[in-house]
This record gives structure tokens, C-alpha cells and sequence, in this order.
């Protein structure tokens, strides 16, 4: 689905409108001003018609055709005719022609060749008088007048697209408020969205929100504590089973021949309660035990669990830390999830590892903790399928197939890389997880 910004969006839809009106406002500014000043420029060349006009009736009497030479005629000067009664040219400025500019007497405004004309009425004598404006004078006042109007408006667009922008991203911001509020949920994080001063469009967003989070809030206490409950439920029958299983052994006369059938049942309770551990272990995975966002030092609870494991492991298997003179590595989770995972990490390694090869543990300046163990590479597909429930990697061991979905689910949950290779680099043999944890506080060690 494309994206898009509201913002942008917003903004654009704005803009659009005000250029919008404003080309209609332009185009309407620049005919009201070449009507406004044509209509002056009209009244202005009137003007001077009709007072030349009363200059000549008072002194020009039978004068002989003469051209009335100018300083400083150019060509936005006005030019002017004086025709007698038979239509005759008797005087004219040098920059009108020897021509009559029109034809017709008729008073009032003409337009001639090069000149827009304005022909006074006639007085005693017959005299008329004629003055031209030239058109191109006419058309650059024009559309001076016209620039003058419409230029201002046109420069202002840019002013004008950082102030709608400015206001757009200023009205926004409570959204944008509202954004990080709902980015800090869902991490561990489920507490009502407090009020932030939301327009009233985003305040039902905000009551749905904090509804969903309270919704959600419950759902995942009643899973914890169905899991809690289902663990305490379910360990101690087994636990009782596998007691009275094992005395029933101790209790049989030697030769009986079945020592060996109670053998199978305590091992096949051993593996039911083990199968229940990891289902249970599952659940409160799946229902969000790892969003807490708690900050502790992860060396001591990975030590505990490597000697807790050393020490049960019946083949005595070692496990190899290497810090790389690490002392204190602060990470940011639940401590018990946390020792769920690195378990079920490090019980897959013994599980289905090589009985003869240790299990290494290497912690990274760059954050990451990685878990290896000897053991055939596996296939691309069933490398992939691992973090699935169920799924095993075909060793000869039996698990319950949970361990590693377990742990890619509780790294999910904070927000922690688990990366699965197999082959090691520069081997064709062994497994190895990755953990890649976010926001690692370390200290190295001191002497």
C-alpha cells in the first residue's frame, strides 16, 4: 500500500487552493487595471485635447500648413493634429504624421494606425484638434500597471508555502504527540496514553487507543495466570508420579524382571514433565512475559545458568565463556524471560550437540551474545523452519521441539536479533544463535 503524509498532503491541498485564487485574482487585477488604466490614460489624452483645442480657437487665425517642432520628442510623447473646416492639416507636432490620424469628424476616442486618438469637438472657426497617444506607450503602461499588481503576489507563493507549512506542521504536532505515546506502548509499556491537550478529532483516537491497551492489559494477566496456575497445577502430580514410580522400583525383589519397565515409565514421566515445562514455558511466552523493559547485568544470570546446568547435565558436558574482558553487559528486559531464553538456548546446545564437544558462549563488545555447539550442519530449509513450534533438526536426540520457538518468541518481545546459522564460518559442521540485543550498556574490566 503507498504511504503518504498528511502533512504533505494537507499542505498540498492548501496550496492548491491559494494558487488557485490567486490565479483567478491575478487574472482578475490585471483587467481591472487595464481597465482602470486605460480609462485614465483615455481622460488624459481627453484632456489635452480639449485644451489645445481652446488654444487654437483663441489663436490660430487662417495660419499656413506648419509643424511645430518640440525639444525632447520621443516616441511615448503625445502627438497632436489641427485640421480647418475642409479637413486639411494646418499644424501638427513633428512626431504626428502629415496626415490626418482619422478620417471621420466625428468627436470622441479613435484608434488610428500606431496611435490611439481622441478628436475634440470643434469650436469657432472650424478648427479641430487631434491628439494621439502612441499605442506602444499605451500597451507598456499597461502592462506595467499590470506587473506592478500581479508580480507582488506571484513572489509571495514561496512566503506564502513556508507560512502554510509552518501552520500545518504546528497544528499537527499534537498528532505527532499522540505518535510517540503509541510508539512507547506495546514494549512492555501498556499504561493509559495520558491527556496530552488533543484537538477534539484526536481524542477519540486517544480513548480507543487507551481502551485497546486496557483490553490488552487484561487478556495478558489472565494468560500469566492461567500459565502460573497450569505450572503449579500440572509439576506437582508429576513430580508426585515420578517420587512414587521411583519407589515402586526400589520397592521390587531383585530378579523380577522388572526393573527395566520402571525404568521406561520414570524416564517417560521425566520427558512428559519436561514436555509440560516447555508448553507452559511457551504459553507465557506467547502472552507476553518479556515486555517488561527492566535493566540488569546479564553475566551473573548467565553464569548461574551455566553452572545450574553444568552441574544437572548427566554427561558432564562443559560450558566455555568468553568475555573478552567484559565485566558488567546492562541489557533491557524481563530478568526471568531472559533466563528462559539463554536456558532454552543452552538446553538445545546440549541437547542435540556432540556428547564429546563443549558449548561455547561468547559476549561481544558490539552487543551480542552467541551460543555455539558441534554437531552435523543442518539443511537450509530446516535451518529456516527451527523458531517454528514443533519443528525439530532431525538430531537423534528427542526434544519437544519448543526450545527455540520459545526463545525466538521472547526475543521478539524485547526487541532482540536471534540469528540461527548453521554451518559455523570456516567449518562444514555445527550450530550456532546469535542474540543481537538493543541499547547494551558495558563496562570492561579494570586492571
Amino acid at each position: 500500500m503507498k504511504r503518504w503524509s498528511l502533512s504533505t498532503r494537507i499542505v498540498s491541498g492548501v496550496m492548491m487552493v491559494v494558487v488557485l485564487g490567486l490565479l483567478v485574482l491575478g487574472v482578475a487585477v490585471g483587467g481591472f487595471t487595464r481597465y482602470e488604466v486605460t480609462e485614465r490614460l483615455d481622460n488624459s489624452l481627453q484632456e489635452v485635447a480639449e485644451r489645445l483645442q481652446a488654444f487654437v480657437a483663441a489663436r490660430l487665425h487662417d495660419a499656413p500648413s506648419a509643424v511645430a517642432w518640440l525639444p525632447e520628442v520621443g516616441p511615448r510623447t503625445l502627438a497632436y493634429q489641427v485640421l480647418d473646416a475642409a479637413g486639411a492639416v494646418v499644424l501638427r507636432s513633428q512626431n504626428a504624421p502629415d496626415t490626418p490620424f482619422v478620417r471621420s469628424g466625428q468627436t470622441g476616442f479613435a484608434n488610428a494606425p500606431h496611435f490611439r486618438v481622441y478628436v475634440a469637438a470643434p469650436t469657432a472657426g472650424q478648427y479641430r484638434v487631434l491628439v494621439g497617444e502612441p499605442t506602444f506607450h499605451r500597451r507598456e503602461a499597461v502592462w506595467r500597471a499590470m506587473v506592478i499588481s500581479i508580480v507582488p503576489m506571484v513572489l509571495f507563493l514561496p512566503v506564502l508555502w513556508c507560512l502554510v507549512r509552518l501552520i500545518v506542521r504546528r497544528a499537527l504536532r499534537p498528532l505527532d504527540r499522540l505518535q510517540d505515546e503509541m510508539r512507547a506502548r506495546g514494549s512492555g509499556n501498556l499504561q493509559p496514553i495520558p491527556p496530552l491537550a488533543l484537538p477534539d478529532e484526536l481524542v477519540p483516537v486517544q480513548q480507543a487507543v487507551n481502551t485497546l491497551l486496557a483490553r490488552l492489559e487484561t487478556a495478558l494477566s489472565t494468560e500469566r495466570a492461567f500459565a502460573a496456575s497450569a505450572a503449579h497445577e500440572l509439576r506437582n502430580p508429576l513430580a508426585a508420579l515420578q517420587a512414587q514410580v521411583q519407589m515402586l522400583g526400589r520397592l521390587l525383589p531383585e530378579g523380577s524382571g522388572l526393573e527395566e519397565r520402571v525404568t521406561i515409565i520414570t524416564q517417560r514421566t521425566h520427558s512428559l514433565g519436561r514436555t509440560v515445562e516447555k508448553l507452559l514455558q511457551f504459553s507465557r511466552a506467547t502472552s507476553g512475559i518479556a515486555f517488561r523493559r527492566d535493566r540488569f547485568d546479564l553475566l551473573p544470570i548467565l553464569r548461574v545458568l551455566v553452572d545450574d546446568m553444568t552441574y544437572t547435565t548427566q554427561n558432564a558436558r562443559s560450558i566455555a565463556i568468553t568475555t573478552h574482558g567484559i565485566e558488567q553487559f546492562f541489557i533491557h528486559g524481563d530478568m526471568d524471560a531472559t533466563g528462559i531464553l539463554i536456558r532454552n538456548l543452552l538446553e538445545n546446545a546440549l541437547l542435540h550437540g556432540n556428547a564429546t564437544a563443549p558449548i561455547h558462549i561468547i559476549i561481544s563488545a558490539d552487543g551480542s551474545m552467541d551460543v555455539t555447539n558441534d554437531c552435523p550442519a543442518l539443511p537450509p530449509a530446516t535451518l529456516a523452519r527451527l523458531t517454528s513450534p514443533f519443528v525439530r533438526g532431525g538430531a537423534t536426540a528427542h526434544g519437544s521441539g519448543l526450545g527455540l520457538a520459545i526463545a525466538s518468541s521472547i526475543a521478539t518481545q524485547m526487541d532482540t536479533t536471534l540469528h540461527l546459522r548453521s554451518p559455523l564460518a570456516g567449518s562444514d559442521r555445527g550450530f550456532g544463535a546469535c542474540l543481537r540485543f538493543p541499547a547494551v550498556d558495558m563496562t570492561p574490566a579494570t586492571g
